[in-house]
């Protein structure tokens, strides 16, 4: 009698709970295959966008290859030299870290560990606005406020109508609410009993936050850095703006210079002819660019994999 009592409830007789999992089964929903599918679909179409422009590159790269040497593109001095605008895009871009990093990072610290509930409802939405804000509107900004206001008459510093300097510091700040937002992000999903346990040891909330929080986070800063940085050197109308439009070699950030994008934008402005040389420098510099994100990424990938701590 027992043992009918014990099988009676299990048995597929009785087997409600085998009915309910029946149900509850992939299979029986056909939805969640159409969401599934939807899903593949969005994921399949960034790689194949991504293989697109590869594609559309391809053959104007290969048409102005064959008519200027390798030598005369990587090269600091030439009507198609390249090494030029890699430097001013690399030292606008290092610029803008030097602002970005220290004031993303430290809202980003006290947004997390130090804001109270109420100020962070206030504080986090109105440093994201800034990521809102039309880059063309911060390029005028750089033209009428930073370069004639700040740089030349409160810190009198000689510089021109144009200059790295100004378009470094107004794309810093640009760039200030993706490196903040992300940071943020990966300093709350440190576990609060890390928190705990610093404090319980004798640290005050300050050690905790750059000695147990930061480290734990490490990989999660590492990529809203990484984020930016790619952000900075895609950026146009700022650079176009407040770096000027002269292809020269310098490493003054006082002098006006062209970074890639700012090449690109004036190139692609209708002055040369579709299928001219000048035309497709255009796309060997956006390949180039390409190439350039491409490895940032691949490298912010491989750290963040090297570093990544799941919790």
């Amino acid at each position: 009698m027992s043992t009918s009592a014990t099988a009676g409830p299990t048995g597929p007789s009785s087997g409600t709970g085998l009915s309910a999992a029946v149900d509850l089964s992939p299979k029986s929903r056909p939805g969640e295959r159409v969401i599934t599918v939807v899903l593949q679909l969005s994921a399949y179409a960034s790689i194949a966008i991504t293989f697109g422009i590869i594609a559309a590159l391809i053959q104007p790269v290969t048409e102005f290859f064959s008519e200027v040497p390798f030598g005369d593109f990587f090269a600091f001095d030439g009507t198609y030299a390249v090494l030029p605008l890699v430097t001013a895009t690399l030292m606008v871009t290092l610029i803008a870290l030097l602002v970005a990093v220290p004031l993303g990072l430290g809202a980003a610290l006290y947004l997390s560990e130090y804001a109270s509930r109420r100020a962070r409802k206030i504080l986090k939405p109105t440093v994201e606005l800034l990521a809102g804000v039309p880059s063309v509107v911060y390029g005028f900004f750089a033209l009428t406020f930073v370069t004639p206001t700040l740089l030349q008459e409160i810190l009198a510093l000689d510089v021109g109508f144009t200059n790295a300097l100004a378009a470094g510091l107004v794309l810093g700040v640009m760039i200030i609410p993706t490196i903040a937002s992300l940071a943020e992000d990966a300093f709350s999903a440190v576990p609060q009993a890390m928190r705990q346990g610093s404090l319980a040891m004798g640290a005050n909330r300050m050690q905790t936050s750059l000695r147990v929080v930061f480290p734990a986070a490490l990989s999660g800063v590492a990529a809203a850095v990484v984020l930016g940085m790619s952000r900075a050197i895609g950026e146009t109308m700022i650079v176009t703006l407040a770096a000027g439009a002269l292809k020269q070699f310098s490493l003054d950030p006082r002098d006006g210079m062209q970074t890639m994008t700012g090449f690109m934008a004036t190139t692609a402005g209708g002055e040369n002819p579709v299928g001219s040389v000048a035309y497709n420098n255009l796309f060997a510099v956006g390949m180039l660019l390409f190439v350039i994100t491409l490895v940032l990424n691949l490298v912010s990938i491989s750290f963040v994999r090297r570093f990544r701590q799941v919790y």
